[in-house]
This record gives C-alpha cells, sequence and structure tokens, in this order.
C-alpha cells in the first residue's frame, strides 16, 4: 500500500504530451531523491545509514530543467547535466534561461577548493546566511563591490563579495549578494591539474563521515571523487 501511495505520487498521468521548458537554479544543497518523498528506506532493520531513496545532491547554482511536479506541489522532476531525480520544490529558483545557463559561466568567478565554505551572516538575506558551499562549486565574484553595498558588519570590510541565486515567494529566481571571509579556502580558477594537488584536495575530506548520496552533509565515493577533481 505504501508503494503504491509512492507511485501514485508521481502523477504520470498528468505529464502533457508537450509543455514549455523551465529552467532553474538550485538554491541550496538539496537531495535528489527516487520518489517525491523525504521518506526514508532501509535494506533492513536497524540499518539506518542507507537511505535508498536517496541518490544523490545538487548544490547552490547547478542549473536544472523543471520537467515535471508531484501530486502535493512539494517535490519537482530535475535534469541536471549529469543527473535526473526528485528535488524539493522550495530548493529550485524558476528563471529565464539566459540566466540560468549563463550563470556557472561568468567570470571573474570563485571556486571552492576547501571541503566546504559558509557564506558570512546575512540579516538583509536570510536564506543566504552561514550557506553551505561544497569543493567544486562555482559562484560569480564581484571584484568591484557596488557603491549601493550595504554597510553589514564591520568584519565584512575585505569580505568576498559574490552573487548566489534565491527564491522569490513565487518560486522565481533572483540573483543577490553575499559574502564569504577573504579566510574562506577558495580559488579564482581551476587548481592546477597534477598528482599533487589531487592528493591534497582529497586529504582535506579526511575524518568525514561517510554521507550515502550526499547524506548527513557529506558525500559518498562518487561524490568524493567528482567534488576533488571539479575543484
Amino acid at each position: 500500500a505504501e508503494l503504491d501511495e509512492l507511485v501514485d505520487a508521481l502523477a504520470l498521468d498528468a505529464v502533457p504530451e508537450t509543455q514549455a521548458t523551465r529552467f532553474g537554479l538550485v538554491t541550496h544543497r538539496a537531495s535528489l531523491r527516487t520518489f517525491p518523498t523525504a521518506r526514508q528506506v532501509f535494506n533492513q532493520r536497524g540499518d539506518t545509514d542507507l537511505d535508498r531513496f536517496q541518490e544523490s545532491a545538487f548544490f547552490p547554482g547547478t542549473p536544472v530543467v523543471v520537467v515535471h511536479g508531484d501530486r502535493s506541489g512539494d517535490w519537482v522532476f530535475v535534469v541536471g547535466e549529469f543527473y535526473a531525480a526528485w528535488m524539493a520544490a522550495e530548493a529550485v529558483a524558476i528563471g529565464e534561461r539566459g540566466t540560468v545557463l549563463g550563470y556557472g559561466r561568468r567570470e571573474p568567478s570563485l571556486i571552492v577548493t576547501g571541503p566546504q565554505v559558509r557564506t558570512m551572516p546575512s540579516p538583509g538575506e536570510p536564506t543566504l546566511s552561514e550557506l553551505v558551499l561544497d569543493m567544486g562549486v562555482r559562484v560569480p565574484l564581484l571584484v568591484d563591490r557596488p557603491a549601493d553595498e550595504p554597510a553589514h558588519e564591520a568584519s565584512g570590510a575585505d569580505a568576498l563579495v559574490i552573487e548566489l541565486p534565491v527564491r522569490t515567494p513565487d518560486g522565481g529566481l533572483r540573483i543577490a549578494r553575499s559574502m564569504l571571509p577573504r579566510s574562506s579556502d577558495v580559488s579564482t580558477a581551476p587548481l592546477e591539474y597534477t598528482r599533487g594537488v589531487l592528493i591534497r584536495q582529497a586529504f582535506k575530506f579526511l575524518g568525514e563521515r561517510y554521507g550515502w548520496g550526499h547524506a548527513h552533509g557529506a558525500r559518498d565515493c562518487s561524490g568524493f571523487v567528482s567534488e576533488v577533481y571539479r575543484s
């Protein structure tokens, strides 16, 4: 009965013959799920580490196409460059094609080269406050701070000003400014592709717990490899 309920939630009968393509940017680290549900499923009782409905995750700034929604309206089926699965609708902001696909190509940019960095507290943009950015995430960098940049805490006077996607109340896309501490482990260009750099990047995850499908705020074997190479 539970499986029938999950299959019904897919709303496959509501898939139209044709539809307008909807482009979106992921706004925060979000799970990719087999079904439109946060319900967890495990192989056996007591083994609660590998949720079989957890597949992977997308990170802030990832461009996707939204192709379908579940019956509740709380989940959307998204297609990214390398993966397709269900994601919570609140993690995607729908925008114009050019803005969405051009976001990750803008220069100058910053690439996260540490295991994770966090944006600075942002009272004016609470959804961007202490937002987690994982290794390999690329974000636009504002070299010249705009004249109307609000005066935040003194600690932000020499911060790195970046731009991140924000979901508006109606589900639309807005690009907003945020800040990273200048001490953040980031680079303005991809790291040199050498054996030594790959090993150093890999060892930055030493001691992190295993996270199947990027669960637990961590990563699994394929996530570990892909994030090292993305940097």
